[in-house]
């Protein structure tokens, strides 16, 4: 339960620590651009895990996966240029497109891990896991789309609540 509360709090903190510095300071908010931070710190931990974790991870992927362990590594470092993408104003919208089809791609990962049980990041849980993974996964998704790539839509709407 710890990582995805880790990961809402990553997304989150520069969406309001820059609200407030706009609210409280002469400071430009931004919401599409704080909550590209937020999905960049994201998947600077998701990379930080393929790096950390790695024999967890590797277990997460089915015995016939060819060259797990550099599989890994080479996700490790495409989320971490995602990451970086999503740090620069004018790579943003790209980096949260890649993001999308990463996370979409890198799903049934996800679900191999938890109908079998892999004792990594609540994997270890069963299919039950699968409650909060997709949830989660939705929610990544659903930031990027809507606050990262249309972002601008929602930035009215927000300094209006």
């Amino acid at each position: 339960m710890i990582t995805p509360t880790i990961i809402v709090l990553l997304l989150l903190t520069p969406v309001i620590v820059t609200y407030l510095l706009g609210r409280f300071m002469d400071y430009s908010f931004s919401l599409q651009k704080s909550a590209c931070w937020g999905l960049g710190l994201a998947f600077v931990f998701f990379a930080m895990g393929h790096a950390v974790k790695t024999a967890g991870i590797v277990d997460m992927l089915p015995p016939w996966v060819p060259m797990r362990v550099a599989l890994v590594y080479l996700t490790g470092l495409v989320e971490l240029l995602i990451a970086v993408m999503l740090f620069i104003p004018r790579f943003q919208v790209l980096g949260a497109k890649i993001a999308i089809a990463v996370l979409v791609v890198f799903f049934p990962a996800n679900i191999y891990a938890a109908f079998h049980s892999i004792g990594l990041g609540g994997h270890q849980w069963g299919p039950v896991y699968l409650l909060i993974r997709t949830p989660l996964q939705l929610l990544l998704i659903t930031w990027a789309y809507c606050l990262c790539i249309k972002g601008e839509r929602y930035q009215g709407e927000w300094l209006k609540a």
